[in-house]
């Protein structure tokens, strides 16, 4: 994710981030960060911080990439379930053609759990939708 805003920084952090406010005009003409927030996007909160906390402008700034953080978490998500369904048939084929008894009974109960829970839910849901 880019920065537009040179004059802002985005630490992420679980849920959300830090802001800072880069200082380049200082006497030592080093970057200073200066924190001025701290962002939650699970509920949207922006929590001022220090004394000064964000201008207006920043504020602006800090729901612009609350937004794009959002989207880019989402993105990632979706992309996550496709792998899964990749490891799954890499699971399948290694089992399948790879894989000793001994290997085989150290993950199959667990992973037969999951994939009924995960199975349970897909169906609840499908069910859901067709009833709407």
């Amino acid at each position: 994710m880019t920065q537009d805003n040179a004059n802002l920084y985005f630490r992420v952090r679980d849920n959300g981030a830090t802001v800072y406010r880069i200082d380049t005009e200082n006497r030592q003409r080093r970057l200073d960060l200066a924190q001025i927030a701290v962002v939650n996007t699970n509920n949207g909160q922006i929590k001022p911080h220090g004394d000064e906390g964000p201008t207006p402008a920043e504020m602006d700034e800090i729901e612009r990439w609350m937004t794009a953080r959002k989207a880019t978490l989402s993105e990632r998500a979706i992309d996550d379930i496709f792998r899964a369904i990749d490891h799954l048939n890499l699971t399948a084929h290694w089992a399948q053609t790879k894989a000793s008894d001994d290997e085989l009974e150290k993950f199959t109960d667990p992973l037969l759990m999951a994939m009924h829970d995960l199975r349970m839910v897909l169906v609840r849901k499908k069910s859901d939708r067709i009833g709407r």
